[in-house]
């Protein structure tokens, strides 16, 4: 899996979905052993993307440390998370063209492209958007859905997250709408029963695909 890092991200906007999908790391299926019977046959190894290998410090919280940049890595990427943060298109303008042109290369060729909160408005400026359906950040919808007029994307004003039927591109609303879409996602790479498992280890209560209070406070529905 490849997180993409840039300026003034939303730290939680990967952290939360992050350490729901980290139940498949290898570290951490080592300790659930100790836990329980069963285990998924899969894992997930994770590098952290940027335009260069300097820290990356986000909007709010730690700098972080990427591990490879867009242009030198050479990994064809199972599943690639974009988090959000920018809210305004100017800023949007800023990001690096390094990381639109991974996107471009990258996103066709993963099994799974998972966006939270604005991310999917830094993935509708590639393209991959373009007749689907998707989701982004209630307060930011109007904005979002302005800039990309011109893109043929189905913006669906009341989703917690949104999936297409081919389940390539999942999509989620502001910030800890992560949460949910992590859920939703690990239930389909290991099942429901499986997935259960773990949500319950880190104690999470999550919403489903259409429970979205925030559409009807900012006036979209």
């Amino acid at each position: 899996m490849a997180v993409c890092l840039y300026p003034k991200l939303t730290l939680l906007d990967f952290q939360v979905p992050l350490e729901i999908l980290g139940a498949l790391s290898v570290y951490n299926l080592t300790t659930y052993a100790a836990l329980y019977p069963k285990l998924p046959d899969c894992g997930i190894e994770t590098e952290y993307l940027s335009h260069s290998l300097d820290p990356i410090y986000p909007g709010t919280g730690p700098g972080l440390l990427p591990t490879k940049t867009y242009k030198d890595t050479d990994t064809h990427y199972d599943i690639i998370m974009v988090p959000g943060g920018p809210a305004d298109p100017a800023t949007v303008d800023a990001i690096d063209p390094s990381l639109f042109d991974f996107l471009k290369r990258e996103g066709p060729k993963a099994k799974y492209v998972l966006t939270i909160c604005t991310g999917s408005w830094l993935l509708a400026r590639t393209g991959l958007l373009n007749g689907k359906r998707a989701t982004t950040n209630k307060a930011c919808f109007k904005i979002v859905t302005e800039d990309t007029k011109d893109k043929n994307i189905e913006w669906v004003p009341q989703a917690r997250w949104v999936v297409n039927d081919d389940k390539h591109i999942w999509t989620s609303s502001g910030v800890t709408a992560g949460q949910d879409l992590g859920a939703a996602f690990l239930k389909h790479l290991i099942g429901k029963e499986m997935a259960t498992m773990f949500l319950g280890t880190v104690e999470l209560s999550h919403k489903e695909e259409g429970d979205d209070e925030f559409a009807a406070y900012y006036g979209l529905v």
